[in-house]
């Protein structure tokens, strides 16, 4: 996964970031303080498919921060539509985990060699190193957000490394599936380009527009 000098497609990386909110806002539907058993773990297999897919697309440190930044906006404007305050362990502590999840996958992805990372089983062990380093740090939340890191209940182990292997096996999936995704959508945008780029451009804002349509109804219904 190295630094190729590929032009940022913003647009499908609107439409990618859009879709991580939304998994984001939908797994954590139902929690208003704490994680529950191995929700973590899938948030964070799931975040590193959706950054796998928009690095295949565009590699580089823009691609990941705007990624970051994207799913952060949809938990923000959860806590919005929920009236729930920024500092609220249901969004300031998953903030934390998006931006540990970027930071994460930006280290590992552009430190491998693009040899090891353009197999299958190269991108599974850049997906596990990355959901490694990722579930390891996020314990770390409380010195940032003042919210400590949800534990096993009647332990003081933290639920992100109790369940940290699935995070890790997982992520050794989801990253080779996102890269796979960002893959035909970069051929799929090439074939696309000649004949509408203006009507392109207008696609990854008007996606994310719709996924933030779709978290309102969500928290409506």
């Amino acid at each position: 996964m190295s630094l190729d000098p590929r032009k940022t497609a913003w647009a499908p990386v609107l439409l990618l970031g859009g879709l991580w909110g939304l998994a984001e806002a939908g797994l954590g539907m139902y929690l208003r303080q704490c994680a529950s058993t191995v929700s973590g773990s899938l948030m964070t297999g799931g975040a590193l498919f959706f950054l796998a897919a928009a690095w295949a697309l565009a590699p580089g440190v823009r691609t990941v921060a705007a990624m970051v930044a994207l799913a952060a906006s949809f938990k923000l404007f959860d806590a919005l539509l929920l009236g729930l305050p920024i500092r609220h362990g249901a969004i300031a502590n998953p903030i934390f985990a998006i931006a540990m999840e970027g930071a994460a996958f930006f280290l590992i992805a552009s430190a491998l060699r693009r040899e090891l990372t353009t197999k299958p089983l190269g991108r599974g062990l850049a997906g596990g190193l990355s959901a490694l380093i990722a579930v390891n740090v996020f314990p770390l939340v409380g010195f940032a957000t003042g919210i400590a890191a949800c534990k096993v209940p009647g332990t003081a182990v933290p639920l992100s490394l109790y369940y940290a292997p699935i995070a890790i096996a997982l992520s050794a999936l989801t990253v080779p599936a996102g890269a796979w995704l960002g893959n035909k959508a970069a051929v799929a945008e090439a074939r696309l380009a000649p004949v509408g780029a203006a009507r392109l451009r207008w696609a990854g804002p008007a996606a994310f527009l719709l996924c933030l349509a779709a978290l309102t109804l969500l928290r409506l219904i």
